[in-house]
């Protein structure tokens, strides 16, 4: 009895004890947080298939619609109403706020009672031949008014007279061979270049260093007009000209407040001193088939600087003996003006961390009615924000704060989104995550094309997997990193909204567009770039019929947008970051080792910066290994790591600047000095290499070459260190 006794008092305890521990586990498994990374990411995924599934084709064209209506250039009435409309369509939509940010900025405009154009003028100085005053307006808007005529923003006014010398693109390398090899000097004279390849800005800053009086540019129809111009085509017609700014800033912004924001202080720099005009091809061949008969002198170009004209391609200077007396003449008498601009900023507070911002951010303004640049890319943010405010009723609230930007007067240099970052650069450098770009969403119809910074590029693969591109019958290849069509592979340049953010703040970035197949279509941008043809109708009949290409830029851009809002851990990767930094350090040594004998006779090695590179590499590797192990219901371990993450990218940055650039702070990317539509790696080492053999002192300039290749291992070495645990 005794042990039986004794057995059911075990059997007791055992019951008892076995309760409490069930009673326990019970209690802990239901009082566990909730917001693991599993249980997190999994809604967050979920969230971001409805947010990608309500953008709809049929509203962005809705969209692009209305926004092209009118012209809309910064600084006008139109500007102005688009801006208020936008404004209250976002509230509309549900966001939690949105302001209009005003700023003071110079823009340019032409003299409407003295209009701008190019003469060619005998020796009295009487006119024989003019060129256009404006562009054959499309059908459709010929009662449209306020359509600007195509000019150079930012010229200098005046009307130099001279000999003319066609240089080519106006390239850098162009004015080299012009002067080394053909003996050509371009001082006193007016020079004409073909549109495309550099930044127009670059043209106008190299006919200036090389002593010309004027600068002409003209969209040749090797670049610009494949059969079939616009209507019949998508292509640029004769009488069509490029309008753009020409600035030539070391970095973007308001040239009367170069580094702050235009809020009084007033410095103006960086402005062109010499006129600067753009021309439609038919004025070339009207001028060769004048009564005149005019017709460049000189000796023939190579065969590489000739294009499509129907006339005979000579360098000059002047014209042929029959009419060497003739000149030409530039009457330009363009404008600059203090003029206020607006920034529509409209945010989406987070849900739990409201001090952390992801930006999506594109422009507004328009040269004329903007139908690719900028609206399809403002059509589609537009679609962004009408899509996260239906998410938005149906309780969904992002981790992170999301900002939606309408910048003004992009396209008189990068004004609006300049000065919102000069304005912000202190709170920016502290709380923003990543800035995706959204100007053009369409360029051509080829592909999809993603370049951002090394630290997006899987965060890029794992939201293109998400959109449905097959759709598009696109080869979009997504199995290794050597991607050819769509990729996030290329170096950001500028020439966009951007750059205040990446490559002075240090702020990641990336941006997304449908581009031409750049190996097979020669031309620059797209056939009628800045001209009165980018219409609605461009869009609808050439460029995306079905606007499923738009929709899928919206889909991509607004993808990567949330899952940087809403992850719990950021999606950026400092493992890639280490893999492009080690293709970009070979490439720039391979550079310098095109002067083996210089690099010993010198002392001059990129030892330091290949092994700054593998420290780099080993850190990120440890960095991503820990992350596998991180305790993800601590939110302390989870607020340092992706600081650590958000914070990398400022790591780069060098508050000194590049030389000659302070503006350019990046030590990884800058625009290229010869091109700031190009992107360069380690840009301080390559213009220290820029033409080198060529160089006046050897040694200095070497020692220059030295000294960038320390700033650069010191710097990937320092960014190392971030990724490194605290102490």
């Amino acid at each position: 009895m005794k042990t039986e006794s004794r057995l059911v008092q075990w059997i007791c305890w055992l019951i008892v004890i076995t309760s409490f521990f069930l009673t326990g586990f019970i209690i802990g498994w239901f009082a566990r947080p909730t917001s693991t990374d599993t249980s997190h990411d999994a809604g967050s995924r979920r969230h971001l298939r409805e947010f990608l599934d309500e953008m709809r084709a049929e509203n962005i064209r809705d969209h692009l619609r209305k926004f092209t209506r009118l012209p809309h250039l910064a600084g006008t009435e139109q500007n102005l109403q688009l801006a208020e409309q936008i404004k209250g369509e976002w509230l509309a939509y549900g966001l939690d706020s949105v302001e209009m940010v005003p700023y003071d900025v110079l823009l340019s405009y032409p003299n409407i009672s003295q209009p701008n154009y190019i003469s060619i003028v005998d020796e009295l100085g009487n006119e024989m031949f003019n060129t256009s005053l404006s562009e054959p307006v499309p059908e459709g808007y010929e009662n449209v008014s306020d359509i600007v005529p195509p000019y150079s923003a930012f010229s200098a006014q005046g009307q130099p007279v001279g000999d003319l010398v066609y240089v080519n693109y106006g390239r850098t390398e162009d004015f080299f061979q012009l002067e080394r090899e053909m003996g050509i000097n371009v001082t006193g004279k007016i020079v004409i270049v073909r549109y495309g390849n550099v930044f127009r800005g670059n043209k106008v800053k190299n006919a200036m260093l090389h002593g010309a009086r004027g600068i002409i540019m003209f969209s040749d129809p090797a670049d610009y007009c494949a059969p079939g111009p616009y209507p019949d085509g998508w292509n640029l017609p004769g009488g069509g000209a490029q309008r753009g700014n020409v600035l030539n800033l070391n970095g973007a912004g308001d040239p009367l407040t170069p580094g702050y924001p235009a809020k009084g202080v007033c410095v103006r720099v960086g402005l062109p001193k010499i006129p600067v005009h753009p021309i439609g091809y038919h004025d070339p061949i009207r001028a060769y088939t004048h009564n005149s008969c005019v017709n460049m002198g000189g000796d023939i170009p190579p065969n590489n600087w000739k294009g499509a004209l129907n006339v005979s391609y000579r360098i000059g200077p002047g014209f042929t003996d029959s009419f060497s007396t003739q000149k030409v003449r530039m009457n330009i008498h363009t404008n600059n003006q203090v003029t206020r601009i607006y920034n529509v900023i409209g945010r989406l507070r987070g849900a739990v961390e409201p001090d952390r911002y992801v930006i999506l951010g594109g422009h507004r303004d328009a040269w004329v009615f903007g139908g690719i640049d900028p609206v399809t890319g403002a059509a589609v943010v537009h679609e962004s924000v009408r899509s996260a405010g239906k998410l938005l009723r149906k309780g969904w609230r992002p981790r992170r704060s999301i900002v939606f930007a309408s910048w003004d007067a992009e396209e008189f240099g990068l004004l609006g989104s300049t000065e919102w970052a000069e304005e912000n650069a202190k709170v920016l450098q502290e709380r923003a995550v990543a800035y995706i770009n959204a100007d053009s969403a369409i360029e051509g119809m080829y592909t999809l094309r993603i370049d951002c910074t090394p630290s997006l590029h899987t965060l890029v693969y794992d939201i293109t997997k998400q959109v449905n591109l097959n759709q598009l019958s696109i080869n979009c290849l997504f199995q290794d990193y050597t991607v050819a069509r769509c990729f996030p592979g290329s170096s950001l340049g500028s020439g966009s909204d951007f750059e205040a953010y990446f490559i002075r703040l240090g702020i990641a970035a990336g941006r997304a567009r449908y581009t031409k197949n750049r190996k097979t279509e020669r031309y620059s941008s797209y056939p009628v770039y800045h001209s009165v043809y980018e219409t609605f109708e461009l869009v609808e009949r050439f460029y995306d019929p079905s606007f499923r290409k738009l929709r899928a830029v919206a889909q991509v851009r607004g993808g990567l947008i949330f899952l940087l809002a809403d992850s719990q851990l950021l999606p950026l990767d400092a493992s890639q970051y280490a893999g492009s930094l080690t293709k970009y350090a070979h490439t720039i040594a391979q550079l310098g080792q095109k002067h083996p004998d210089a690099l010993v006779k010198y002392g001059v090695s990129f030892d330091s910066l290949f092994s700054a590179v593998e420290n780099f590499t080993v850190a990120a590797r440890d960095f991503h290994e820990r992350l596998t192990t991180l305790d993800r219901t601590d939110p302390i371990q989870i607020r340092m790591v992706n600081d650590q993450l958000m914070y990398l990218e400022r790591a780069f940055v060098d508050p000194l600047g590049l030389p000659g650039r302070p503006f350019y702070r990046h030590v990884i990317f800058a625009p290229s000095s010869h091109n700031k539509y190009a992107g360069e790696s380690f840009p301080g080492i390559y213009d220290a290499l820029f033409d080198i053999e060529r160089t006046a002192n050897p040694k200095e300039a070497w020692d220059e070459v030295r000294r960038q290749i320390s700033i650069a291992a010191f710097t990937v070495q320092a960014a190392a260190m971030t990724l490194t645990p605290p102490a």
